[in-house]
């Protein structure tokens, strides 16, 4: 099973950016995704990889400033944020499944991502007005 490792949050004003990076062992999985989980609200996917990248899916509220990108050869998987928003502020959790994963994303939204087998600890992001 693939293990998973994010780092990069931190805390940033509206507006700015940040770069979160999932380590994954041994390596990158068939679809791997981020998702957020804000204090009551309920974890939702923010965007997926299928493998070798040649697919990415984005939730709604994310697309067009979140980019999430892949380096095989360092088995890492990017989220560059951009533009950020005070609703962005969350922990953020890398995920890895198998195509399945992603399949579902595809066709029925993000979801809460059941479908995913393996999550890392959590990374916060807090962004300020």
């Amino acid at each position: 099973q693939v293990r998973v490792m994010e780092s990069g949050g931190g805390s940033v004003q509206t507006g700015g950016s940040l770069r979160l990076s999932c380590v994954a062992s041994p390596v990158i999985d068939s679809c791997m995704g981020w998702f957020r989980q804000a204090p009551g609200k309920q974890r939702e996917g923010v965007t997926a990889i299928y493998a070798g990248g040649q697919r990415t899916l984005y939730s709604n509220s994310v697309k067009g400033r979140f980019t999430i990108s892949q380096d095989n050869g360092k088995n890492t998987v990017y989220l560059q944020m951009n533009n950020l928003k005070p609703e962005d502020s969350a922990m953020y959790y890398c995920a890895a499944g198998t195509l399945a994963a992603c399949n579902a994303w595809s066709s029925s939204g993000p979801g809460t991502g059941t479908r995913f087998e393996s999550w890392g600890q959590g990374t916060q992001v807090t962004v300020s007005s």
